[in-house]
């Protein structure tokens, strides 16, 4: 077996904690953005449905404000995105590289997104539930927890995970400028310096994370629909 490793995969048998350390990282970039991105999404969301013509709490301002910002944020293409915010970035962490410093452009990038994703899964519940809870006197703070978000969760947690495998993707593109990470790894050593092997078991790594990410949805996913 180490012979055939030796033979096929000669770069990555060199160095082997190259790759446990960008997997880290990759895991790192890809769990705080989650969970960071997650919360400031769902809020967005949330004040995208109750904000627009019609909803709980009609806004007509807030709401095409934050619907505009959503847009253009979404349209911005993500390298160009980081290299926007280089300046913003090193402000809040001190520098502009490594994966703590991706997690600012992951952030930004990923929020409009979640919470586009966000307002379209609730906007799918039953509008006769949510008149049936306002005619039964409950508050809009207790409709958005007991109604929006509670009969709306199969299509939260569907979302979050079409969300996570995106930002899987962006770390492996926030590596290519220095992040760290597979993304990093892949061009560095994979592309930069022709090592063919490197680029492939990087490759199956992001994947292999991408699979499990979708696996452990489909798994609450049918949780909850029990």
């Amino acid at each position: 077996m180490q012979e055939l490793l030796e033979k096929y995969l000669p770069n990555v048998v060199e160095t082997p904690d190259e790759f446990i350390q960008a997997t880290i990282e990759t895991l790192y970039m890809s769990f705080a953005t989650s969970i960071i991105a997650g919360i400031l999404g769902v809020f967005f969301g949330i004040v995208l449905v109750v904000t627009r013509e019609g909803g709980l709490l009609e806004n007509r301002f807030i709401f095409s404000v934050l619907d505009k910002i959503v847009n253009i944020v979404r349209s911005i293409p993500f390298i160009i995105l980081l290299s926007l915010l280089v300046g913003v970035t090193r402000l809040l962490v001190g520098t502009s590289i490594g994966a703590t410093a991706a997690l600012v452009p992951l952030i930004v990038g990923v929020v409009p997104f979640f919470a586009r994703q966000i307002e379209i899964a609730l906007l799918e519940v039953d509008p006769g539930v949510i008149e049936a809870a306002e005619a039964m006197g409950s508050s809009p703070i207790g409709i958005i927890f007991r109604v929006y978000l509670l009969e709306g969760l199969p299509g939260i947690v569907r979302v979050s995970a079409l969300t996570i495998i995106n930002i899987i993707g962006l770390t492996a593109m926030a590596g290519a400028v220095g992040a760290g990470g597979l993304g990093s790894l892949a061009v560095t050593r994979g592309y930069n310096r022709f090592q063919t092997d490197v680029t492939w078991v990087a490759m199956l790594i992001i994947l292999v994370l991408v699979f499990i990410s979708q696996a452990i949805s489909n798994l609450i996913i049918k949780k909850i629909n029990h």
